[in-house]
């Protein structure tokens, strides 16, 4: 038994399947957070919080990782390591909300199928596309998801605090990740992060797009789970 609970938490429209790579190899002690019934970044913070009692390691893969940030915001001294994959920390940009709300009203109209065939293959590296059992379980995962938690999860993320204010009050340690050729969340963005963060290091992960987590399970396990795992009570 440890002194700490680890809490993983899954991004947009997705869920455990983007962290199965690494669950068997973190031991009893780790809970998968669901986002899908809050549509407000605190909201989901404050929920994941309450997912365990005392001290938690955090790792969090794209919109969750704005929660992971969000959660060490609120509870700062429950939070003793964070892993932001994929992820940033940027405020909406231009043109931003326009483009969220034409998608949810897509998925409204058309479903999760015609979503996923959209929205999918931009997150994956192309050179996965015709990894059968990559692209069925990623569609799968989607697939689970409904328009509705599509919509609210896309409210969340149009109305996100600003992390960039405070992210230099973070003082855990914190890994950054992310795949080297991710389009949506590209290196610069965790690069960013990197020179405002007090305690944190940067791995890219190779030949890998948005979903570094499973499109390169055994190069993100070797650095994340040493990570989350590390005895600091020597």
């Amino acid at each position: 038994m440890t002194d700490h609970t680890i809490v993983l938490i899954p991004g947009l429209i997705c869920d455990r399947t983007v962290w199965a790579p690494v669950l068997d190899q973190l031991g009893p002690d780790v809970v998968v957070a669901d986002l899908t019934s809050q549509s407000d970044i605190t909201d989901m913070a404050r929920d994941c919080l309450a997912l365990a009692e005392g001290r938690l390691r955090v790792a969090g893969h794209s919109m969750g990782a704005r929660v992971a940030l969000e959660m060490a915001r609120m509870a700062p001294n429950r939070i003793d390591r964070l892993a932001l994959l994929d992820t940033g920390i940027h405020p909406l940009k231009d043109g931003e909300r326009e483009k969220r709300e034409e998608i949810v009203a897509f998925a409204h109209a058309n479903g999760m199928q015609a979503l996923c065939d959209r929205w999918l293959p931009g997150m994956v590296h192309p050179d996965r596309h015709g990894d059968a059992d990559l692209m069925d379980a990623l569609t799968a995962m989607v697939l689970r998801q409904t328009p509705d938690i599509h919509a609210r999860q896309i409210k969340a993320l149009v109305n996100r605090p600003d992390a960039a204010a405070y992210l230099r009050e973070i003082a855990c340690p914190v890994l950054l990740m992310v795949g080297r050729q991710d389009s949506w969340s590209p290196v610069s963005q965790h690069e960013d992060m990197l020179a405002l963060l007090p305690d944190a290091r940067l791995v890219v992960i190779e030949d890998a797009g948005h979903f570094a987590p499973v499109e390169r399970p055994t190069e993100t396990a070797a650095a994340l789970v040493p990570f989350l795992q590390e005895d600091t009570s020597l």
